[in-house]
């Protein structure tokens, strides 16, 4: 197939980039070229989507079997590619978020929850409703946290500075909020996965790793991951509404239960994740952490001061 990838120079564009050209389809990106392709001879069509009128001129001689909208955040950055493309495209993947999902009493969030219309990601879920409403043959992915190496979000580096630095780790609450986090290899495998199934066209799928995992136990498996011992982890709780952090964030994660099942996406697209969260986590602090150096940089913890000081 001639796929296009919006985006592909940045974290799940990387590892989807590979997969694909694994598998031998025609792999074209669209980006602005401020990063080298991921793959060697990859095409590459450099432009700004945000200008709907670049986007146009740029893409409406091509023709593509599918394409993967990885970077559409609002309705405004997915329509003017939609109207390019309506009635000429057999796949459109869309990126979304699970971070859609209403707050809920019951839980995991399965596809079909109620969504949040005040949610920062209510952009996401719009574009899904306009890619129905369109009658376009789209499918719609549900990541909750992701993680893995080339990770642009503090996530699991956030702990491994502290853990390294070996100092307290500040965790919101008691520390029991449960969450989960999946590595963007399986994430990049299940998207190539929903090409040429039928049976995914017209669905949302949420795709993370299939174990869940409290704020502590996080801590306690990015410690595993480093090679030091969870049991020696000094984790500190605080109540967040006592501390004024400004415009500094204090935790890199939100403080809430926000896990989704992924058995939809299992059972549909005959996907299975590769990674349980230690075995991701450390190829996150071998081939990323320790290979940028970032244990050696330096770290601002005025936040961290701030909340033990007050513990």
């Amino acid at each position: 197939m001639r796929i296009l990838i919006m985006g592909g120079t940045r974290f799940i564009g990387v590892y989807l980039t590979k997969i694909l050209v694994e598998q031998g389809h025609d792999v074209v990106l669209f980006n602005r070229g401020n990063k080298p392709a991921p793959v060697e001879g990859v095409n590459e069509i450099h432009g700004d989507r945000t200008n709907a009128t670049q986007l146009k001129e740029a893409l409406s001689q091509e023709q593509f079997d599918a394409i993967f909208d990885n970077n559409g955040r609002e309705l405004s950055d997915t329509q003017p590619l939609v109207e390019i493309f309506k009635d000429r495209v057999q796949h459109f993947v869309y990126m979304s978020s699970a971070g859609v999902y209403l707050k809920s009493d019951q839980m995991p969030h399965i596809e079909g929850d109620p969504v949040d219309p005040k949610s920062r990601h209510k952009g996401k879920h719009e574009t899904e409703a306009y890619l129905e409403a369109q009658g376009i043959p789209f499918t719609s992915i549900r990541p909750t946290y992701i993680y893995g190496p080339q990770n642009y979000n503090d996530l699991e580096a956030w702990f491994f500075d502290r853990i390294v630095r070996d100092r307290p780790i500040p965790i919101p609450g008691n520390g029991m909020h449960i969450t989960q986090l999946g590595h963007v290899k399986d994430l990049a495998q299940a998207m190539s996965q929903v090409l040429g199934n039928q049976q995914a066209i017209g669905q949302i799928y949420n795709i993370s790793g299939n174990r869940y995992v409290t704020f502590d136990g996080l801590a306690r498996a990015c410690a595993i991951a480093t090679g030091k011992s969870a049991e020696d982890l000094k984790l500190v709780h605080y109540e967040p509404k006592q501390f004024d952090f400004g415009k500094r964030k204090s935790f890199p994660m939100r403080v809430q239960h926000f896990f989704a099942d992924v058995h939809k996406a299992m059972n549909q697209l005959n996907w299975q994740p590769e990674y349980d969260l230690v075995s991701g986590l450390t190829d996150s602090f071998q081939n990323d952490y320790l290979a940028s150096n970032r244990h050696e940089a330096e770290v601002d913890f005025s936040v961290d001061d701030q909340i033990l000081a007050a513990s």
